[in-house]
């Protein structure tokens, strides 16, 4: 041990600050399970998250220390849900869109790390302090490290030259950040593995996204942020949902935001016509934690649920499902090895693009657009069909959350 390391560990425990995307819940779980096997590596850790709800619900369920200043942040689900239309997001021009939101962010950010002397800042997706560290590296005063489960903004072929234009110079300036200043990530951690990463250009006369991202980051593996669930625990999930053996559990979940509202509603539709052909099928539509499950209509055969907690269980008790296209969502349906119809966002480059080309490296889910999912007599037929089709995905790779936090617990 250094004399210095010496003089810290005498003088105060580590601290780290961990800042969890809000967009969505998908990064919440993953993130918890990393941060509960890094206190594990180092017991006298503390940890302080800075995020915004809903994973600060989450988190505080979890028995986590939301710090006081999360409060301050403004919110980016609800500029991510102003900018969509019907199970339309077109999420890089909402991007380019929320500059007053990602330097607010900013400021609190640096504000709480000029008050708190942190050994270590976990950025998942954190957007804001990533760019404005690479443009102010002096304010960098501690290890980063940075994670995410894509890279590169690729451009929705129907907008255009103009988008392909734009979401290249974005790229491009990261990878200038990044050429000109290497030291404010200390450690890069993309969630999954090489071939996850989708074998595109970051545009013309730039470096192909999978070789480049491969030199530059370090693999976890997926991260699911739970162990699978054994068959008696489905049994029990499902007894607590109040199903029976007999009955045929089709789960529909479209995450943590307020974007999914239109494809419950044609999930809705579909019901009676699915019952008629198979009386014995039950739907679980989770609306999750900013959509109203009363502004929904009632159907005979449906149980509209708010926020559900573990989630992950009632997914793996399901027979069937019908869900959005984000990624932690489809990646619990694949780890339980439950089919599923996944309905990525229009003009949503990261569902349409790297979530799908995931999903079909590990051969699950069925793709379909909102169009095919409008139409309540395709939607039904579909899922009866997918009831009788042999699961044959890839399994899920386990121990994601522990090589993670074994990679940052080096920082520390």
């Amino acid at each position: 041990m250094t004399s210095r390391t010496w003089i810290r560990a005498q003088s105060r425990p580590r601290r780290a600050l961990y800042l969890s995307s809000p967009i969505g819940l998908g990064h919440a779980r993953r993130d918890l399970a990393i941060a509960q096997h890094l206190k594990t590596l180092h017991p006298d850790l503390q940890i302080d998250w800075l995020t915004q709800h809903p994973v600060t619900r989450v988190l505080e369920d979890a028995g986590e220390h939301v710090h006081p200043a999360s409060a301050e942040l403004a919110n980016e689900s609800s500029h991510i849900e102003q900018e969509s239309g019907e199970h339309d997001l077109h999420v890089f021009q909402a991007l380019r869109e929320m500059d007053e939101i990602l330097v607010n962010n900013f400021m609190v950010f640096n504000d709480v790390v000029e008050e708190t002397p942190y050994d270590l800042v976990i950025g998942d997706e954190a957007w804001d302090v990533d760019y404005f560290l690479h443009e102010n590296p002096e304010l960098k005063r501690f290890s980063f490290a940075w994670m995410t489960d894509f890279v590169g903004f690729l451009p929705m072929p129907d907008l255009g030259e103009r988008e392909a234009f734009l979401t290249a110079d974005y790229n491009a300036e990261m990878l200038e950040q990044r050429a000109r200043f290497k030291r404010i990530r200390d450690r890069q951690l993309f969630v999954g593995n090489p071939e996850d990463v989708v074998d595109e250009s970051f545009g013309p006369g730039l470096p192909n996204i999978r070789e480049w991202t491969t030199a530059n980051f370090e693999f976890a593996g997926y991260i699911t942020g739970f162990e699978p669930p054994t068959d008696d625990e489905v049994a029990r999930s499902r007894r607590e949902l109040g199903y029976g053996d007999a009955d045929v559990l089709c789960v529909v979940a479209v995450g943590g935001s307020g974007v999914g509202e239109p494809l419950l509603r044609r999930v809705l539709d579909a019901v009676p016509l699915a019952r008629a052909r198979l009386p014995e099928l039950r739907f679980l539509v989770v609306t999750g934690p900013r959509i109203d499950p009363g502004e929904l209509p009632d159907v005979e055969g449906a149980d509209v649920r708010g926020f559900v907690p573990d989630l992950y269980l009632r997914m793996a008790a399901a027979d069937v499902a019908v869900v959005q296209g984000g990624l932690t969502t489809t990646m619990e349906l694949t780890a339980a090895r439950v089919p599923f119809i996944f309905v990525p966002l229009q003009h949503h480059f990261e569902q349409n693009f790297h979530v799908r080309h995931r999903l079909e490296r590990y051969r699950a889910g069925q793709c379909a657009s909102y169009a095919e999912i409008s139409d309540p007599e395709w939607l039904a037929e579909t899922l009866v069909k997918l009831l009788d089709t042999e699961v044959s995905c890839r399994p899920v790779e386990t121990g994601g959350a522990e090589r993670a936090a074994a990679m940052l617990a080096e920082l520390l």
